[in-house]
């Protein structure tokens, strides 16, 4: 039998819709879009549909869309580039506990530039509390960046509220929409954001593309320098293949999105239940109603998550930390919710998607069900 992908928060397969869109600009309209000649204007035109399809489901205007590289460009280009081109006014940027290290990585290279970082902590759920945002934000503040939904256990952030206070303080509003978006609505003027991410390998489209919304007025700092492309403030010739890929999978959320979200939040539920009813000590973590439609974060006490996934070869899923000899490193993400150790060595991270079927989650429920059985019969036996 197949093996059963639960990992879609790590990165999804492309749509056969989405493959079938790029297959005409990989055989045909090759041409370079910055060229006048109908090669070039014909790869301009998969430019410029893409690009509206992008923005019709951020319900953004289309010269407020960059094209990049991914989710990691768009987070380095959006807190980076609000930093530098803002500095005059402050050097203060607030973020949260349970960030991607695309996030934290970049702002602890800023605290290395002379920016101070202030990290919201998270409640029991990994939720960021709008009144935290309050009590830190000073006149200093530059930047608020926090993410709309949690990509180890799906909690959903409150993005509207911390960015009317940011927006009331003077400072800009930035999300990471990287997990959110394909799963649950994220329209720019409903969550309040100046700067909004998109990793195409996270919503049905390859893995090497993105999207940075910049609403109109924002001024950012290049990280790219070149050529005049994407409007003169990402240089590079476009990567029209994958730019139309991430086109016509926005088109596909757009069009589906309450499909989507209905069966993904069923077949969550079921994997869910078949393994907490089958009596193994456990927990899930996260929040249980403000959460992603499609992912379960779920703690074995005193078992290892390691040790579960090596006795599940044809499941395929993450855990929440890693074992070793002498030590257990838990997820930053389980540490800032102040998991018990004896449960967060034990999580894993099971993630469903639009592809997964019933006869997947009762098979994948049975593998993990004896596994926990007879781990936990070894355990019992060895105390």
């Amino acid at each position: 039998m197949s093996d059963i992908y639960l990992d879609y928060n790590a990165t999804t397969p492309i749509d056969p819709q989405v493959a079938e869109a790029m297959l005409p600009y990989i055989h045909g309209l090759f041409g370079n879009p910055s060229s006048g000649h109908s090669f070039g204007q014909g790869a301009r035109e998969g430019i410029n549909r893409a690009r509206r399809q992008v923005a019709d489901l951020l319900g953004c205007g289309e010269d407020d869309l960059i094209f990049t590289s991914g989710g990691t460009e768009a987070n380095n280009h959006a807190i980076k580039g609000a930093a530098w081109a803002n500095r005059h006014r402050g050097n203060h940027i607030i973020t949260s506990a349970i960030e991607h290290p695309a996030v934290t990585e970049v702002c602890e290279y800023l605290a290395g530039h002379g920016f101070h970082i202030t990290y919201l902590p998270v409640d029991q759920y990994g939720m960021v509390h709008p009144q935290q945002v309050e009590e830190v934000i000073t006149p200093e503040t530059l930047l608020v960046t926090v993410m709309h939904a949690n990509n180890e256990v799906g909690t959903i952030q409150p993005i509207g509220e911390i960015a009317e206070i940011a927006h009331r303080h003077g400072a800009l509003m930035h999300s990471d929409c990287a997990q959110s978006i394909g799963k649950i609505p994220a329209r720019v003027d409903d969550l309040g954001v100046d700067l909004l991410s998109v990793a195409g390998h996270k919503l049905y489209a390859p893995k090497g593309i993105g999207a940075l919304y910049i609403r109109p007025g924002v001024q950012l700092e290049k990280l790219m320098h070149g050529a005049n492309h994407e409007q003169n403030r990402r240089a590079g010739t476009e990567n029209v293949i994958q730019m139309v890929g991430l086109g016509k999978a926005c088109q596909l959320i757009q069009e589906n999105l309450t499909d989507y979200a209905r069966h993904m939040g069923t077949m969550r539920d079921r994997l869910e239940e078949r393994i907490m009813e089958s009596g193994a000590d456990a927990r899930v973590n996260g929040h249980h109603e403000k959460r992603l439609p499609n992912t379960t974060s779920i703690a074995f006490r005193g078992l290892e998550a390691d040790r579960i996934l090596e006795k599940l070869p044809t499941v395929a899923a993450s855990a929440g930390a890693a074992c070793h000899s002498d030590q257990v490193e838990v997820s930053h993400v389980l540490r800032a919710m102040n998991v018990p150790v004896e449960y967060a060595m034990g999580t894993l991270r099971l993630t469903v998607g639009r592809f997964t079927t019933e006869d997947e989650i009762d098979r994948a429920s049975a593998e993990i069900n004896g596994v926990i059985e007879t781990l936990s019969a070894v355990q019992a036996a060895a105390n």
